[in-house]
């Protein structure tokens, strides 16, 4: 059967959520499946589309980028197509126009036909329109396997009932997890604050965790970012409680990239750090979309200035044009700590800065991107959680003496810069070579290009038979 040939070339559409978090895994992974000689249709938004890095030229001829106009939806801000375009309190509208995208979607399966189709969980509503134009479908999660553990069980063999109603039943394991673990739970100011949108629904639209259970209960299979010898307890689970096929889809790091203008911005970043102490230099970024409240912010800098260790800040003052609730850092901190520290709030080619020897950890949210690409170059994490998936993260990676997370306020989620401060120093120094050495093992797990190519291949074997 031409199906089974391994040199069948196959067509597979992709179609992540619109933030940058979960867009750049998915082009990862387009990039790998491309590199096989395989047509991707990558769909998203015009200006998504063109935000996105330039395609190695071996790739391009590979991947289509399929630019769908995202409708208009009151009081979503013109421009705003990513997450990161626009306030926290106004995603649901760009939630509510993503769903507006069921129509163009559809009408593009119905004429490209593509064997298989990838898709995130906002995208719920894709797997039964595939289904019924005769398309496989995948639910492709970029949330690692333990987070999408906290989904209720879809699969008819599994009779557990779901009785979490309040932030406080999620603080503690769902009771399909058969094994003892603090991971897939949540601190209490992290459920309240995921309450606030993820698990709640109103008559304009549904909760991000119906998305998910929706999502997983119709797909024919579900890819998810990890790997086997990390996370396999909870791959195994996932199968076990969904009754359906799980794949790793790898850590997918993030492949440096030529993105044109950054040369200039690096020439000077890298002078600095020439300048500093090897290890010594703690680099602060919350990816594209974590913005602190000014309570937060001004506590953040004055432990960073407190822990006397030379710092690196990427810090995002505000969220797309229509965010007016502009950041500013204490009185006199950038002249107290010229010299010292920085403090750069437009973008910055985050992997160059990771690969300098200078780096001695990395303070982030722990969105798992971030993740990867610290642990890829060796670099200790301090975890200081914002929303969503990042508070099961972080118990994953307390759990495994990976990280340290600084200690919070559990109602309110407040930190003090006492506490930012003996953090840091505990990592990068008084623990250091203990965090450096857990650190540089992950590098060899997450940085496997050869573990990374048999996921692939193991996922596209599934495909080749089954579509």
């Amino acid at each position: 059967m031409a199906e089974s040939n391994q040199d069948h070339k196959l067509h597979i559409a992709m179609f992540p959520w619109l933030a940058f978090g979960h867009i750049i895994p998915y082009l990862e992974l387009a990039k790998l499946l491309a590199g096989k000689g395989h047509k991707i249709s990558f769909i998203s938004t015009p200006r998504n589309i063109d935000r996105l890095p330039k395609l190695p030229s071996n790739i391009a001829p590979y991947i289509d980028f399929i630019a769908l106009p995202l409708p208009h939806v009151h009081n979503l801000p013109p421009n705003a197509e990513a997450t990161s375009d626009l306030p926290s309190d106004t995603v649901v509208y760009l939630k509510l126009a993503y769903d507006l995208l069921q129509e163009p979607v559809t009408e593009f399966l119905k004429i490209q036909s593509p064997n298989w189709v990838l898709f995130d969980f906002t995208a719920y509503w894709i797997a039964p329109i595939a289904s019924e134009l005769g398309i496989r479908s995948s639910f492709f999660s970029i949330m690692i396997a333990s987070t999408l553990c906290i989904a209720k069980p879809t699969s008819p063999s599994v009779d557990i009932q779901d009785h979490r109603l309040r932030p406080e039943d999620f603080t503690v394991p769902p009771m399909w997890v058969p094994f003892a673990t603090k991971t897939v739970s949540f601190r209490l100011f992290e459920a309240l604050k995921i309450f606030e949108g993820a698990l709640t629904a109103d008559d304009r639209h549904v909760s991000d965790l119906f998305r998910h259970e929706t999502a997983i209960r119709f797909c024919d299979s579900i890819i998810v970012r990890g790997c086997l010898d990390f996370d396999g307890k909870w791959l195994h689970l996932l199968e076990e409680i969904h009754g359906k096929p799980v794949f790793p889809a790898g850590q997918l790091p993030t492949t440096e990239y030529d993105s044109g203008g950054d040369g200039d911005t690096w020439r000077w970043i890298k002078e600095w750090l020439d300048k500093k102490q090897r290890g010594s230099v703690v680099y602060v970024a919350f990816g594209s979309e974590a913005k602190p409240r000014q309570d937060e912010l001004t506590e953040l800098a004055l432990g960073l200035e407190q822990s006397g260790l030379p710092f690196f800040w990427a810090l995002k003052t505000r969220r797309g044009e229509v965010d007016t609730e502009l950041l500013e850092l204490p009185d006199a901190f950038e002249e107290r700590t010229r010299g010292r520290g920085v403090v750069y709030t437009s973008w910055v080619p985050q992997l160059k800065i990771l690969s300098h020897d200078s780096v001695g950890g990395m303070l982030t949210h722990s969105g798992w991107s971030s993740v990867v690409e610290a642990f890829h170059f060796q670099r200790p994490l301090i975890l200081l959680t914002c929303y969503a998936d990042q508070g099961s993260n972080a118990r994953l990676l307390e759990e495994k003496e990976l990280a340290y997370s600084i200690p919070r306020n559990e109602v309110d989620g407040s930190f003090t810069r006492n506490s930012v401060a003996e953090s840091l120093v505990l990592v990068i120094v008084k623990e250091g070579k203990f965090y450096r050495e857990r650190a540089k093992e992950m590098s060899k797990l997450f940085g496997d290009k050869d573990r990374q190519n048999r996921y692939v291949d193991n996922f596209l074997d599934y495909v080749k038979t089954h579509h």
